[in-house]
């Protein structure tokens, strides 16, 4: 039966795409029947992990970040990137220990003094720069 040479020849393709093609060649069948002559689906057409890996090589980067304890007791700090369409080391980093991030304020505003009666006291007030 054509439907079914159809659905299995194109497992992705649904009732109406195949009635659509149907129609294209001339035939004259409901969908409805078409989903009815149809084989039923045991899993999802759905891609699998091996299948997306293939079909996008040029896309992933895999990236690892361990530790290496070495001979005279210090700890290297590793990163590694993978690139999967050359298959070869993209991007190697290691370090003795990570560098501390320079501490910033944050910006609150500018403060300003404001004098009391009698300028023996002040009063600080941050406002929004």
């Amino acid at each position: 039966m054509l439907i079914k040479q159809m659905a299995q020849a194109n497992p992705l393709w649904d009732a109406p795409r195949i009635h659509g093609e149907l129609q294209h060649l001339g035939l004259e069948v409901s969908e409805r029947t078409v989903s009815r002559l149809m084989p039923r689906r045991r899993e999802a057409p759905s891609q699998i992990w091996r299948t997306f890996l293939d079909n996008h090589p040029g896309a992933i980067i895999a990236i690892d970040f361990f530790t290496v304890p070495t001979a005279s007791f210090r700890v290297l700090f590793v990163m590694v990137a993978l690139a999967h369409h050359r298959r070869r080391i993209d991007h190697l980093l290691s370090k003795d220990a990570p560098e501390p991030r320079a501490k910033q304020a944050p910006n609150l505003g500018a403060v300003i003094e404001i004098a009391e009666v009698g300028g023996l006291h002040y009063r600080y007030e941050r406002r929004a720069a």
